[in-house]
């Protein structure tokens, strides 16, 4: 019985070491794989081999490989535009100081007045992208608020022309006030002077926000790329100035309480905003 049983034993080792050593080899390739992606190789990844849970395994790490790839590239783009959009403002500054005797014209203060504040307002937008970019939705603490009163109150202090029905929602007020200011500033920025229209409507599942202006408006092939964090359209110049992060926020902000916003290219001409929110 003995001999039996260590004859059973051996023919079943015989057996099942193929299939122990192909699964120990998927085990050491994956931890190699994860091994390099640690050392800072992030473009590392394993093959997915199979639909066990060694596949599913594998598969997991390369979606999540591929999120934290994607996000570090983000922030470098971000902090490489940002590097570079911040040199205008300081040398601006540096000329103007050069410039100023003991007793500075009104011209140059204002100058020197209206550096310091776009410098500041970039500041505060690189640090809020990367706020949001590093904020999962579990770390809001959304309220119920008039949506409506917001986009009221922003309206009136970008003279804008509003029009729209009362609209609850549950988000963060902060966040949400920043969206409009920034839609509001970037139509008053390129609508040319033009009068802004504002309209806020909702239906049974989702809540519109839309923002109008007069100006020379967007082009079809350019209604994506204007999100890009500091995008400037073809043919122009640094001093004609770009998008900065304000349509970027706008569309980290809108993603962050479930919603979209897109542009989209007005027959008739002009900037069309619309942020299309849950209700």
């Amino acid at each position: 019985m003995l001999a039996l049983l260590l004859a059973i034993a051996v023919v079943v080792a015989v057996a099942a070491f193929p299939v122990v050593r192909r699964l120990t080899r998927r085990l050491e390739r994956l931890q190699a794989s994860v091994d390099a992606w640690g050392t800072g190789d992030l473009s590392s990844r394993v093959a997915v081999e199979g639909r066990d849970e060694i596949a599913r395994l594998a598969m997991s790490f390369n979606q999540s490989a591929g999120r934290i790839a994607a996000l570090m590239s983000a922030q470098r783009i971000l902090l490489a535009n940002a590097s570079h959009e911040l040199r205008s403002p300081l040398a601006r500054i540096r000329m103007a100081i050069e410039l100023l005797s003991e007793a500075p014209s009104v011209a140059v203060r204002a100058e020197l007045a209206r550096n310091v504040i776009e410098l500041d307002q970039l500041v505060e937008e690189v640090l809020l992208a990367s706020r949001l970019d590093g904020m999962s939705k579990r770390e809001h603490r959304p309220t119920v608020l008039d949506l409506t009163a917001l986009v009221a109150e922003e309206c009136a202090r970008a003279t804008a022309q509003f029009t729209g029905e009362r609209v609850e929602i549950c988000g963060d007020a902060v966040l949400l006030r920043r969206m409009i200011r920034n839609l509001l500033e970037n139509a008053q920025r390129h609508g040319g002077g033009t009068q802004i229209l504002v309209t806020l409507t909702a239906c049974t599942n989702e809540i519109a926000l839309e923002v109008h202006d007069g100006g020379a408006g967007v082009p079809p092939s350019e209604c994506e790329a204007i999100f890009a964090p500091f995008y400037r359209a073809r043919g122009t110049n640094e001093g004609d100035g770009g998008h900065g992060l304000g349509l970027s926020l706008v569309r980290q902000i809108a993603r962050q309480h479930g919603g979209e916003v897109r542009c989209i290219a007005a027959e008739a001409g002009g900037g069309w905003f619309r942020v299309a929110l849950p209700r």
